[in-house]
């Protein structure tokens, strides 16, 4: 089984020219023992708990196994367990004769033998390896024209997380490095600060990711280190866990059982969305199944407010584009809200919808605007100034019925007004043109990606028009709907559009495999029937 949950674009120009490779000094190996060692003791008590609760063997044989899963560092780096230090197993081969002579190794006596800090000091080493680092370094190298594209994916009871490069001149997408994780992902959110660095400047650029999983605690990524073992930082219980390991002075005590009540702290479930605030950058919400909102320091990297919006689960957020302190949240109590941060206990609009919202989003040309994407498959859009004196008053602008089933993901494009994708459980993905008017729909398609799970705009001017796509078939699409003869006509007064070739194909660039080509053109249908036109694609009539 293979399926996409999340995708998300990188800006140009943020990512490493030469991402650099894992490289484990003395306080990294410390930092990631102390992680590791706090995995293999949950493992454990979860372990003794099961056995002490007369448990299953099947959950028993579960969590044995989720412990030899979870811990990727051996035992050996640890502190040794007390039920082995009896064996001395860390001098095993250390086998002395009785009597006189040597302590026999088993490389003998390794003292003797000389030590070279490079290669190039060693007289017997005579091949050189500089093509082969510069080759390998060319592979690594991401340019200022590459956009970075993550994808969380399921792959085969592995969770990870992808990251490809998309060179858009050259039709190519490509995986770079990937990330694992420690279960399924469910959101994921681009950072450009460097993640704990509390002395950094206000200008510092970074290029991280935050990865909310079925886990309660949030995990940033280094995405211009690759190999990493551990998150550079963790946003919740696992996180003060670690710093508490650092400052403890004192006799370790028992360690007492985590605690899954609700508090201001951390996450207890599931988190469910990532919003970075763009203008205040040291700031980050999440939306969790604990029916809560938390807003985190990325600088100390800790919980700096906790919100209760909702009665049910919060599962979509979004900043205001100007007003920085303004949050739109989402719930399965079938409730929006649109808070400022700064006063929580003041009086906060609520609006609300038939069902189960899916996804909020501002309008990024009008912030006075705002869309609702419902599990009905129904848009709703929404004058942020027309607060509803009652729920039962609440009354949007319009309404649109986008789909037959869930709008499992959407998206407002940044670079072009009015453009509007949808992408549903029905395997469609949807186009809309919204004028003053209302919306109206331009071009809908089956990209052969399962059930739509995301569809991304790409954030810069250049790669304004592509729509970057994925589902449960795991794998993901990056459509340029520049292409499409719809897209053209609907948009062509409204921004400008690279010259038309005499008989312009469709692109549609996934990654490359030994059985098929990145781009498909002209009249070969991705996935699904074709709705309108003679090759399947187009549902306008063709530009004169």
């Amino acid at each position: 089984m293979s399926i996409i949950t999340a995708t998300l674009w990188v800006p140009r120009g943020f990512a490493a020219q030469f991402p650099t490779k894992y490289d484990i000094d003395e306080a990294e190996f410390s930092r990631i023992s102390k992680l590791a060692k706090l995995q293999l003791d949950d493992a454990r008590e979860d372990l003794k708990e099961a056995r002490q609760d007369d448990g299953s063997e099947e959950e028993i044989d579960s969590l044995r196994d989720g412990v030899e899963h979870n811990v990727k560092i051996s035992v050996s780096t640890l502190d040794a367990d007390d039920d082995l230090k009896e064996y001395d197993l860390e001098h095993y081969d250390d086998d002395t004769h009785e009597g006189e002579g040597e302590v026999a190794g088993m490389f003998g006596n390794v003292k003797s033998l000389a030590f070279h800090e490079s290669n190039e000091e060693d007289p017997y080493i005579t091949l050189e390896n500089d093509e082969e680092e510069n080759e390998e370094k060319e592979e690594l190298q991401i340019l200022a024209t590459d956009n970075l594209v993550l994808a969380a994916k399921l792959e085969d009871e592995v969770a990870h997380l992808e990251v490809y490069v998309y060179e858009d001149e050259a039709d190519n997408l490509y995986v770079h490095h990937d990330i694992m994780l420690p279960a399924i992902p469910l959101c994921a959110e681009w950072l450009d600060i460097p993640v704990g660095a509390k002395k950094a400047d206000k200008d510092s650029r970074g290029n991280f990711v935050a990865v909310g999983t079925f886990d309660p605690d949030i995990e940033i990524w280094d995405l211009d280190t690759i190999d990493c073992m551990y998150p550079s930082a963790i946003l919740g219980e696992g996180g003060q866990e670690v710093a508490a390991s650092d400052k403890s002075t004192k006799k370790k005590q028992k360690k007492k059982k985590k605690s899954r009540k609700l508090n201001d702290s951390y996450h207890v479930d599931a988190v469910l969305s990532l919003a970075a605030n763009r203008q205040h950058r040291n700031l980050l919400a999440s939306a969790s199944a604990d029916n809560t909102v938390k807003l985190w320091d990325l600088n100390t990297t800790q919980c700096a407010k906790s919100y209760s919006f909702h009665t049910d689960k919060a599962c979509t957020l979004s900043w205001h584009p100007r007003e920085s302190t303004i949050l739109l949240s989402g719930s399965y109590d079938r409730t929006v809200v649109a808070a400022d941060m700064r006063a929580p206990d003041a009086k906060i609009p609520r609006w609300k919808v038939e069902s189960d919202v899916e996804t909020v989003r501002w309008d990024p040309h009008d912030p006075n605007f705002f869309y609702i994407s419902t599990e009905n498959g129904i848009i709703h859009y929404h004058d942020a100034r027309m607060i509803p004196s009652t729920l039962e008053s609440t009354k949007p602008i319009w309404t649109l019925q986008a789909h037959d089933e869930s709008v499992s993901s959407f998206d407002v494009n940044p670079i072009i007004p009015g453009f509007l994708a949808t992408g549903s459980t029905d395997k469609e993905v949807k186009l809309w043109n919204v004028q003053s008017s209302g919306p109206s729909m331009i071009v809908s398609r089956n990209l052969d990606v399962g059930k739509v799970f995301s569809t991304n705009f790409a954030p810069d001017k250049e790669v304004g028009f592509r729509l970057a796509v994925a589902g449960s078939n795991g794998v993901i699409q990056i459509w340029d709907t520049s292409t499409n003869a719809a897209v053209r006509k609907a948009f062509a007064g409204r921004v400008a559009l690279p010259s038309p070739e005499a008989k312009m194909k469709e692109r549609l660039v996934k990654v490359k495999d030994d059985s098929s080509d990145s781009e498909i053109e002209g009249g070969e249908e991705p996935g699904g029937e074709s709705h309108t036109g003679r090759d399947g694609w187009d549902t306008m009539d063709e530009d004169d």
